[in-house]
């Protein structure tokens, strides 16, 4: 089988990470325009259903195109697997721009679809607020995103069992957006925080900006960790072998 171009791949990353913000994100405006209450908190039912939503796009993503370019749309993912060799690290700004392209997309079909009262009730832009602290949120950020990225190490293994990749991942994206979802919204991903807040800032949207580097620097250190560990974890294994 003719392997898929570099265009192709990059494609791919726009339109699964395009699929992730509009599905996954817009269904954090979604269920606020549901209550009818005007609210901008959620019950735990409520997290419940939006963290199903993540997950299930996510397995329709891996397997929709992870035979195309592997389905990181996370750029922390991308960063991690060219950190350990996994991918050339040329191809790492192409992927990382069209992750992040393809969240704006996303955004913007939210807009396009529920309207401009998505963008009053948050757009889904990740955020947290008193009594949580910039440290504890950027420790749940970067946990979350080590247990998402370590989850993916672990799927694209080798010795893992094939064709069920998209499932572990669904089922990790939902456990710890049930988790971390009430501290930060469970972001887990520099494209999905960025895209929103690209489209809802200029809209009028509420967007705190200082918060962004507590995002992405706890999101991009917990990707290069969870890589790291695993290859370690392998290293060792090999050893005691």
């Amino acid at each position: 089988m003719k392997e898929n171009t570099y265009l192709q791949r990059l494609l791919a990353e726009f339109l699964g990470t395009a699929f992730l913000v509009f599905l996954g994100v817009g269904s954090i405006p979604a269920t606020l325009m549901l209550q009818k209450t005007g609210k901008t908190s959620f019950t735990m039912a409520d997290l419940g259903v939006i963290a199903f939503a993540f997950a299930m796009v996510v397995v329709a993503a891996v397997f929709a195109i992870g035979h195309v370019s592997g389905c990181h749309i996370n750029p922390a993912v991308t960063l991690a697997l060219a950190a350990t060799g996994r991918i050339p690290r040329r191809e790492v700004a192409g992927y990382v721009l069209s992750q992040c392209a393809g969240a704006v997309a996303g955004a913007g079909a939210i807009v396009a679809v529920l309207g401009t009262r998505a963008v009053h009730l948050g757009l889904g832009v990740a955020s947290y607020a008193s009594p949580t602290s910039a440290s504890q949120a950027f420790f749940a950020e970067a946990l979350g995103t080590f247990i998402l990225v370590f989850v993916v190490f672990g799927v694209v293994d080798q010795r893992a069992p094939g064709g069920f990749a998209g499932l572990p991942i669904g089922f990790a994206v939902f456990a710890i957006a049930v988790a971390v979802g009430p501290v930060t919204g469970a972001a887990l991903n520099p494209a999905r925080t960025l895209g929103p807040m690209l489209v809802s800032g200029p809209a009028g949207g509420p967007v705190d900006w200082s918060q962004l580097p507590v995002y992405l620097g706890a999101q991009v250190l917990g990707g290069l960790l969870a890589g790291q560990v695993y290859m370690a974890m392998n290293r060792l294994r090999t050893i005691a072998a």
